[in-house]
């Protein structure tokens, strides 16, 4: 009997310890490895606004076309197999000056998964994205957020920064339905070094992309200034020095 408690309580701690580390593995300001950024330390108003996955058909043509109405730009954080089967779109986001990031090939959560696995998901998106117009720094965010040992262990072997978020609408349910739900909670959780996530690129989110317009327009008003990423962390260098 007392072998069977001992054995469930064991049992207990180790789901538990499980459980801990799945979670912190999604934490958008930690990791195990690396250098890692959710938002930058700066007090002037510059901010970033940050789209994941595509490019898709119809979709990018939409959001350059709004952030072009609103003359900022933003950092477009795309996957190699998109980019594979829409080169064109990827050139298209270049050349209206956006920053463009690498969010792996395939789109699959980068834990549980062999070194040789990471490495071609990261790899090969790179060398997709240098192909067609990326130059300078190229930033990585881990599909989902999720990063345990490996991944992180690669990317500062190689000296990469992984860019996630502080701001991130979509991730409740009740606000990612509404436009004017998700426009607020951007608003309202927006500050200084704030990296705004959000998503686009598919039918399934429409409503992101008819609140983005009021997002940006509202965020102006209050004195927000957009940058890329690329630039947002070169004003918390230069504030540090």
């Amino acid at each position: 009997m007392r072998v069977q408690s001992h054995f469930m309580l064991m049992l207990v701690i180790v789901l538990f310890s499980i459980a801990a580390i799945w979670r912190l593995s999604a934490l958008p300001d930690f990791q195990f490895f690396g250098e890692i950024k959710h938002r930058v330390a700066i007090e002037e108003k510059f901010i970033a606004l940050t789209f994941d996955d595509g490019p898709a058909p119809g979709k990018t043509e939409q959001i350059l076309q709004i952030l072009q109405d609103e003359a900022i730009p933003a950092t477009f954080f795309l996957t190699g197999h998109e980019v594979e089967k829409n080169p064109a779109l990827l050139r298209q986001i270049v050349a209206a000056g956006h920053q463009v990031g690498n969010h792996s090939y395939q789109h699959q959560r980068l834990v549980f998964k062999s070194p040789s696995f990471i490495s071609n998901e990261i790899e090969k998106t790179d060398e997709l994205l240098r192909q067609n117009g990326v130059d300078g720094v190229i930033y990585f965010r881990p599909p989902y957020g999720k990063k345990l040992v490996l991944l992180p262990w690669y990317l500062m072997k190689n000296h990469r920064v992984s860019v996630t978020w502080d701001v991130a609408p979509e991730n409740y349910p009740n606000v990612a339905k509404d436009p004017h739900a998700l426009a607020d909670y951007t608003v309202k959780h927006t500050k200084a070094g704030s990296i705004i996530l959000l998503h686009v690129m598919y039918d399934s989110r429409k409503v992101t992309m008819q609140a983005v317009p009021d997002i940006i327009r509202r965020l102006k008003a209050q004195g927000y200034r957009f940058v890329t990423v690329r630039e947002l962390l070169q004003k918390e260098l230069a504030a540090k020095s």
